[in-house]
């Protein structure tokens, strides 16, 4: 996705795992009406993007323990400005993983999610309107843990929910990637 235009046309024809992601539609074609919408500084909320990354066989994903949130997430992170989400999702995954061999699996959206994130500090409680696009590694590739994390690790599917403590969002990207692979 090169820019927002495009973005836009693409998020139109997006159909959404079930009705809670569909509804994200709208709600995201109206923040990027906004010329800022792409900036962190941008409140209520701004766009971020993610990589959600799987192994080669597709039974792993790559997690981050996020330091800030002292959650195990995906890797992703702000726009800063940059309208190609895909861009966006990769070098965020680069930055937080080590990893700079990623592939992308799949170049259209993959999932859709928005969701708050607490005050901290002067940032008031906003949301992140997260693009997600699904990315594929090698687990051979050495890993390095960044001072936005607490630690990496690779998750067998089957152990996800127990270690995002059922985390909605991301055991819908899991359902999809099965599905999708």
């Amino acid at each position: 996705m090169a820019d927002r235009n495009q973005l836009i046309q693409e998020l139109k024809s997006y159909s959404g795992f079930d009705h809670a992601e569909q509804q994200f539609v709208d709600r995201f074609v109206s923040l990027l009406r906004h010329r800022d919408a792409f900036q962190r500084t941008h409140l209520p909320g701004h766009i971020t993007g993610s990589a959600w990354i799987s192994n080669e066989a597709g039974t792993e994903v790559l997690l981050t323990h996020h330091a800030k949130l002292d959650k195990w997430l995906q890797p992703g992170g702000h726009a800063d400005g940059d309208e190609n989400v895909i861009r966006v999702a990769s070098r965020e995954a680069e930055e937080e993983t080590g990893l700079a061999e990623i592939v992308l699996a799949v170049d259209r959206i993959f999932d859709l999610d928005i969701h708050v994130i607490p005050q901290r500090g002067d940032m008031p409680e906003h949301y992140h309107y997260d693009i997600r696009y699904l990315f594929r590694a090698s687990k051979q590739l050495p890993l390095i843990v960044t001072a936005e994390s607490h630690a990496l690790s690779w998750v067998k599917l089957e152990d996800l929910e127990r270690v995002t403590n059922g985390n909605t969002s991301m055991m819908r990207m899991a359902q999809k990637m099965v599905r999708l692979l």
